[in-house]
C-alpha cells in the first residue's frame, strides 16, 4: 500500500540525508514546531525498518507549516496537523502478541508474493523488549508454529537462551516449614522452556524485521482513531516537547498518526487504549469484568553449587493471610541464575497489605532463603497480569481492528502461563486480517473469522477446562476451599461441569477500609536478601523525563486526598511497586497530608489504574522510549 505523499521532499527541505539499509537505523524527520519563535527547525527521530523492494525514501504524507505561536500568543498544539503514514496493519505493541501477528502477516505476504503489504508495529519502550516480564516458563507450541527450528542448532538464528524444564514440584508454605502438594496436571512442564520473556520478545522482534516488519521502539501510541463512519482508522502517537504545566516547550514536536485498514492492539494486560476501545465499543456486555494479580520478580545469580539447572518450583501460603490468593516461584535457568517471583491477586481486601513487602517475607522463608545466600540480586521488575480466565474474555473485534494477547486476558492461571495463548491469538488475528484485506473490499473491515477461530481454538478449549478454579478462591473458605475445588477440577472434572463459577467483586471494589485491619508492620530490609523500594527501583533502569506531564493522571490531587485518605490511609503508597504514591506531611493541609506522585519511578506495571479504591487514577502512556529497561525479565 502507498502513502500520498513521499517523505523525501521532507527530509530535502530540512537537508537532512535519508538512506535505507539493511537492519539499520532511518532517520525519519519530523518538524519541531517553538511556542516563543517564529522559525521552525528540523529534527530527526530514529525509527527502525527493514530493508525491502521499496522506494527509497519512506513515505509519509507532511502537511503545510501552520502560523507558529508568539510570546504572546496562547499555543495550542492541537493547531498544528500531524504527520501520517498509511499502511495495511499497525500493530500497538511489541510483546510477544504483537510481534507474533506481525510475523504471520509478513509470512503470508511472502508466500502469496505481495512483497508491498505494510505491517507497521509501533513499541513505547525504547527497545524491543525493554517493558517486557514474566516469569518465565514456556509452552513452546506457537513458537514452533512460526518457527519450527526456533531451536534447532543448524539455524544461526536460533534463539540461544532456552532451558528445558526437568522437574516441577509444588510447596505450601507455613513460616517455617515447606509442606509437599501434588501439582495438579495443568502444573506439570515437561517440553516447557524456561526463558526471560525479556530475550525472547527481543529475539521475536529481530525476526520480524528480517522478514520486513516496520518495527517502530520509542512511538507510544496515546490515541485512538476513527473514521466518519465509527470503525478504527488507527492510532497516533503522544506529542513530545510538553512541559510539566500542559504547555509546548521549545523543543515541541507534534506526535504522528499511523493510518491502517486494520489495527491490533496488543498492548498486554490492561493497555490504555485497549481499555478506551473495550468501552467505547462495551465489548464487556455479554462477559464478566476482568480481574488481576501484580506479578513482582527478581533475578538473581546464585552460587554454583546450589545450581539445579530446569528445576521448577511453586509455592502457596504463608506470606499471605488465608483468604489472599496468590503463590510464589523460583526456575533455575541459564547459568546459575534463577528467576524469583510472588503474585499477589489485586482482590486482597486488607488495605494495610503490601504486595511488595509479601515478596520480601517470602524470600526469608528458609526454602527460599537458602538458596539466595551467597547470591547476588541483578534485576528487578513487576507488573499486571490478567486472571479472569474464560469468564472475562471481551468480545475482541471491532470495526477496523481487533484485539490481541493479554490485552484481552488469555492468561491460563492455573497453568502458570499465557505466552503461548498470547503468541496464538496475534496469528490467529493476522490469519483472520490476511484473508479480509485479500478480498479487496474498500470498506472497513470486520474480522469476523478471528471471532471464530479464536472460539474453535486450543486457546478457547485450554481456557474453559479451567474457567472455575481461580473464582473457587473467592468464597468464604478462601485458599483452603479454592484448593480443595481446584484440586477436584484438575484430576476428576477437567472443567466437564454444567457451572460457571463467576468473580464476585471487582479488584478495586473488594478494598475494604483500614480501620477493619490491625496495621501490617513489614520488617526492615536486611540489604542482602530484602531490600528497600527504591534500590529495588533502580534495578529496573526506569527513567521518565522530570519536565513532562505527570502520565499517571489525577484530576484534582487534593479531592484525591480527602476521598481515599481517611478510609484507606495510603493505600496507594502499599500497592505500588516503585515508590510512585505517597503522602507528605502537610500542615497546610486539610487533612495534615499532601498526596504526591513521583511519575520518574513508574515501571508501567498498571496497579494504580487496577487497585485504586475510587478509580481515580488513569494509567496514560509517557513520552516514548521512557520507563524501565528491564534485564533478563
Amino acid at each position: 500500500m502507498s502513502a500520498s505523499t513521499p517523505l523525501q521532499a521532507l527530509a530535502q527541505r530540512s537537508a537532512v540525508s535519508v538512506r535505507v539499509r539493511p537492519r539499520t537505523l532511518q532517520r525519519v524527520c519530523r518538524v519541531s514546531y517553538s511556542s516563543i519563535i517564529t522559525t521552525s527547525r528540523s529534527r530527526c527521530s530514529a525509527a527502525r525498518i527493514t530493508s525491502t523492494a521499496r522506494p527509497a525514501f519512506r513515505a509519509f504524507s507532511t502537511t503545510p507549516l501552520r502560523r507558529l505561536a508568539s510570546a504572546g500568543d496562547s499555543f495550542d498544539p492541537a493547531t498544528i496537523e500531524r504527520e501520517s503514514d498509511e499502511v495495511d496493519v499497525c500493530i500497538v505493541g511489541g510483546g510477544p502478541a504483537g510481534l507474533s501477528a506481525a510475523i504471520r502477516l509478513k509470512q503470508l505476504a511472502t508466500q502469496n508474493g505481495n512483497e508491498d503489504f505494510r505491517v507497521l508495529l509501533l513499541e513505547k519502550a525504547g527497545e524491543i523488549g525493554a517493558h517486557i516480564l514474566s516469569g518465565a516458563v514456556i509452552n513452546p507450541v506457537a513458537v514452533k508454529e512460526l518457527f519450527p527450528d526456533w531451536l534447532d542448532e543448524m539455524n544461526e538464528n536460533r534463539f540461544e537462551h532456552a532451558t528445558p524444564a526437568v522437574g516441577d514440584s509444588m510447596r505450601f508454605l507455613t513460616k517455617t516449614r515447606a509442606v509437599p502438594l501434588p501439582a495438579p496436571p495443568q502444573m506439570h512442564n515437561r517440553g516447557n522452556y524456561i526463558v526471560s520473556l525479556n530475550q525472547f520478545t527481543k529475539w521475536l522482534g529481530e525476526r520480524a524485521e528480517e522478514l520486513g516488519v516496520e518495527v517502530y521502539p520509542g512511538f507510544a501510541a496515546s490515541e485512538v482513531l476513527y473514521k466518519p463512519d465509527g470503525s478504527v482508522r488507527g492510532v497516533a502517537t503522544n506529542d513530545l516537547g510538553i512541559g510539566r504545566d500542559g504547555k509546548p516547550k521549545d523543543n515541541f514536536e507534534r506526535g504522528m498518526e499511523f493510518h491502517a485498514r486494520v489495527t491490533f492492539f496488543a498492548e498486554g494486560c490492561h493497555g490504555s487504549l485497549t481499555k478506551q476501545v473495550i468501552k467505547k465499543f462495551d465489548l464487556r456486555r455479554d462477559c464478566q469484568h476482568q480481574t488481576y494479580g501484580l506479578g513482582i520478580k527478581e533475578v538473581w545469580e546464585i552460587q554454583p553449587e546450589k545450581f539445579r539447572k530446569g528445576e521448577i518450583i511453586h509455592s502457596m501460603g504463608y506470606p499471605l493471610p488465608i483468604n489472599t490468593y496468590g503463590g510464589g516461584w523460583l526456575y533455575h535457568f541459564g547459568d546459575n541464575l534463577v528467576s524469583i517471583g510472588h503474585v499477589v491477586a489485586l482482590d486482597y481486601q486488607n488495605p494495610w497489605l503490601s504486595p511488595y513487602g509479601e515478596f520480601q517475607k517470602m524470600k526469608q522463608h528458609p526454602l527460599y532463603r537458602s538458596l539466595l545466600e551467597g547470591g547476588k540480586c541483578i534485576s528487578y521488575g513487576a507488573r499486571a497480569l490478567s486472571e479472569g480466565g474464560f469468564q472475562s474474555i471481551p468480545k475482541v473485534v471491532v470495526p477496523g481492528g481487533a484485539i490481541i494477547g493479554d490485552s484481552a486476558g488469555f492468561v491460563n492461571v492455573p497453568q502458570v502461563k499465557g505466552t503461548h495463548n498470547a503468541m496464538k491469538t496475534g496469528m490467529l488475528a493476522a490469519e483472520a486480517a490476511w484473508e479480509a484485506l485479500s478480498e479487496g473490499s474498500e470498506e472497513s473491515i470486520f474480522l469476523y473469522n478471528y471471532e471464530d477461530s479464536l472460539r474453535k481454538s486450543v486457546v478457547w478449549k485450554e481456557l474453559k477446562e479451567v474457567r472455575n478454579m481461580r473464582p473457587s478462591f473467592q468464597t468464604p473458605l478462601g485458599s483452603l476451599g479454592g484448593v480443595l475445588y481446584s484440586g477436584l477440577e484438575a484430576f476428576v472434572l477437567k472443567g466437564r461441569v454444567p457451572w460457571t463459577l463467576k468473580h464476585r467483586h471487582t479488584d478495586y471494589g473488594a478494598t475494604k477500609s483500614a480501620d477493619s485491619y490491625p496495621k501490617i508492620e513489614y520488617p526492615k530490609p536486611d540489604g542482602k536478601i530484602t531490600f528497600d523500594i527504591l534500590t529495588s527501583v533502580s534495578r529496573t533502569g526506569t527513567n521518565h523525563e522530570e519536565d513532562e506531564p505527570v502520565h499517571l493522571q489525577v484530576k484534582d490531587w487534593d479531592a484525591h486526598t480527602q476521598e481515599t485518605w481517611p478510609k484507606y490511609q495510603g493505600i496507594e503508597n502499599r500497592f505500588c511497586p516503585a515508590g510512585v504514591y505517597e503522602y507528605v506531611e502537610d500542615d497546610s493541609k486539610p487533612l495534615g497530608v499532601r498526596f504526591q506522585i513521583n511519575a520518574q519511578n513508574c515501571i508501567h506495571c498498571k496497579t494504580c489504574d487496577i487497585k485504586a479504591p475510587n478509580q481515580d487514577i488513569n494509567w496514560a502512556v509517557p513520552q516514548g522510549g521512557e520507563g524501565p529497561k528491564y534485564y533478563m525479565t
